[in-house]
């Protein structure tokens, strides 16, 4: 048993949807579970406010190494991310340690996402991630039954982010993700995002006009309009902002592209 007994790193939301048959050979079970991967380079940690977690990716150095030489992600890369519960007080919140993180406590689990050269071509087009395979495990090491069942959700989660090579935490990987603090604005028309949070929730502005959101979180966020629209903006990076104008009177709900728990809503009037 590894010392974290956890789950590594693909999306939470893998569990929970139905699974559609392709080949063997391209499924979770070719995944195997990464041994040892806690002595591999740790190249991103996230605190995850929405779920009360704290997680750490990793990868083999040669791999770190690659992407932040400005090469693709090479075939046969394993990125694992490892999923704690956070530690809790007494009412509930997340304790954080002297460096304002999360304090790790009870191992969940370790996801996994795996590429390796063709087997891409197992998985439907329309849900296909390139050459990616993803897999879900228990703290002990093995395989966690039901996220596995589920794993089309897992594709379904990385498919936005084709231009980033389906890694959802590119940045870090290539280390362009930015690690020093960000201002949390406000103001008319203005939205920040943080601690997993869009603030405020609710936003109103004039039919032309636009709203701007400011990423404040050590996580990349997304913000996805929903309904009959395509409006989407790119992945928001710590301290980046992006912008989204509405041109028709309605109400506009929205989430995170990324963490699909992450609600907010526009009015947009005369």
């Amino acid at each position: 048993m590894n010392k974290f007994g956890i789950s590594i790193v693909v999306s939470a939301a893998c569990a929970g949807a139905a699974v559609v048959a392709t080949r063997a050979a391209a499924g979770p079970e070719e995944v195997a579970f990464p041994a040892g991967f806690e002595k591999w380079e740790r190249y991103g940690q996230v605190d995850r406010y929405d779920t009360k977690q704290y997680r750490e990716l990793y990868a083999k150095p040669e791999v770190v190494k690659a992407v932040r030489e400005g090469k693709a992600v090479p075939n046969g890369a394993v990125l694992a991310m490892a999923i704690f519960a956070a530690e809790l007080d007494a009412k509930g919140a997340p304790v954080k340690d002297a460096n304002g993180r999360f304090r790790k406590g009870k191992p969940i689990g370790v996801t996994v996402m795996e590429k390796r050269q063709g087997w891409g071509a197992a998985i439907p087009a329309e849900w296909r991630n390139g050459d990616w395979q993803y897999a879900s495990y228990l703290p002990d090491g093995k395989p966690n039954a039901k996220a596995n069942a589920g794993i089309k959700a897992c594709f379904d989660c990385h498919k936005p982010h084709e231009k980033q090579d389906f890694v959802i935490s590119l940045a870090s990987l290539s280390g362009a993700m930015p690690t020093g603090a960000a201002a949390k604005p406000s103001g008319p028309g203005i939205v920040s995002i943080a601690e997993f949070l869009f603030g405020p929730e609710r936003a109103r502005v004039r039919a032309g006009q636009g709203i701007t959101w400011t990423n404040v979180d050590d996580s990349p966020h997304q913000v996805t309009v929903q309904g009959e629209t395509t409006l989407r903006t790119p992945v928001i990076l710590k301290g980046q902002s992006t912008s989204l104008q509405f041109d028709h009177v309605g109400i506009y709900d929205y989430i995170c592209g990324l963490h699909p728990g992450m609600k907010g809503q526009i009015e947009v009037t005369k």
